[in-house]
């Protein structure tokens, strides 16, 4: 038992230096720009599939700053990353020009350049409906807008007003929660499901995503990407807790998300609608059926598995539960869509990033 404990121990030292020399790398590599820069910064707020790190300092389990995290990374380290290597965001922002990783604004150094190129706010565990970040202890998205606030603050006074000014309307703004709110808070506890059906829940989280954009224009946003909920019924553990013998896709999680998206992209007109003056880009991005394509499809996309994640069974392995214990990682990571039982591979986030990008680039460029 004691030596179990000195090695706990010392795994946990090792994760905690690996992970200052991965910080150190990352900053080196934020600075690069590959392509023609088309804003000056990217600043992005939502869940664990644009959380780069910023759940690394919560009191939360909900984290992945350990093996096999990461080890496909440009590191090879885990930084927090729910991922095996970089998420849509590190491939936005290097497709936007700005640099080539969206680096975490909790618990890392950050430079000024750094800070005027950008920063993700986004924790993994958290959503629209209010009490989706309060059953995972992270932090909530009105949180998330707080700390905006003050990274504002900090931009200002090295720009100072007039250049901060301008750096914030023409930044991009990218926006991905939901999926937490479906299967963690409506289908995985019973406090949201005796009060609402699909459509109630749809709109809950709707009348969130709502009040983001209209807060987030409020603090000067001028060019925003809300990205809507996946088919968050087909990712593996969804499959395993409600797709029955089979593994089918959950219908009716699968449900919420097109209610919820239908609507959202009604509102996202109205909001353009009542701030028509103020030249808002406000683009809905709905990557729902492009993903079930690539789930339902997988070999048209260079994949061959696309119903079990990568590291262990790739069942229900995901965040703590895939960690350098878990029995085996898959032999080609390449040939899954699924990293872990929730979160998509590098290679799949790559070709959802493209998509997402081609979505967005029209209006960038004007």
């Amino acid at each position: 038992m004691k030596l179990l404990r000195i090695s706990l121990a010392f795994y946990l030292l090792l994760c905690a230096i690996q992970h200052g020399i991965a910080q150190d790398l990352i900053q080196g590599q934020s600075a690069k720009k590959t392509t023609k820069q088309l804003a000056p910064a990217l600043i992005t707020f939502g869940d664990s599939i644009i959380d780069p790190g910023n759940n690394n300092v919560q009191k939360t389990i909900i984290k992945c700053n350990f093996l096999p995290y990461g080890m496909d990374f440009v590191t090879h380290r885990p930084t927090g990353r729910f991922c095996n290597g970089r998420i849509p965001t590190d491939f936005l922002a290097s497709k936007l020009g700005i640099k080539e990783l969206l680096p975490a604004y909790f618990g890392t150094n950050l430079t000024n350049q750094d800070l005027i190129t950008g920063v993700s706010f986004a924790s993994g565990g958290t959503g629209f409906d209010p009490l989706t970040p309060k059953i995972a202890s992270v932090i909530s998205m009105p949180e998330q807008l707080e700390k905006f606030k003050e990274y504002q603050g900090k931009v200002r006074s090295i720009l100072g007003e007039k250049k901060a000014a301008e750096l914030f309307s023409k930044s991009v703004y990218g926006v991905i929660a939901g999926s937490d709110d479906v299967a963690n808070t409506y289908f995985a506890t019973p406090f949201r499901k005796s009060q609402y059906d699909s459509s109630q829940y749809a709109d809950l989280m709707l009348r969130g995503a709502s009040n983001f954009l209209e807060q987030l224009i409020q603090l000067g946003a001028r060019k925003i990407a809300i990205v809507g909920v996946p088919p968050i019924g087909c990712v593996p553990s969804q499959r395993t807790l409600g797709g029955g013998i089979l593994r089918g896709c959950a219908p009716v999680h699968n449900e919420i998300a097109r209610l919820y998206n239908a609507r959202l992209a009604v509102e996202v007109e109205k909001i353009k609608k009542r701030h028509q003056s103020q030249n808002i880009v406000l683009v809905f991005a709905d990557i729902y059926d492009f993903l079930y394509d690539m789930i339902e499809h997988p070999t048209k996309y260079g994949f061959e598995v696309s119903n079990k994640g990568c590291c262990g069974t790739g069942l229900l392995e995901v965040s703590v539960l895939c960690n350098p214990l878990t029995p085996t990682v898959c032999t080609d990571v390449s040939k899954h869509v699924f990293w872990d039982s929730y979160h998509p591979t590098e290679k799949a986030y790559s070709i959802l990033s493209d998509y997402i990008f081609q979505k967005l680039v029209t209006y960038l460029e004007n």
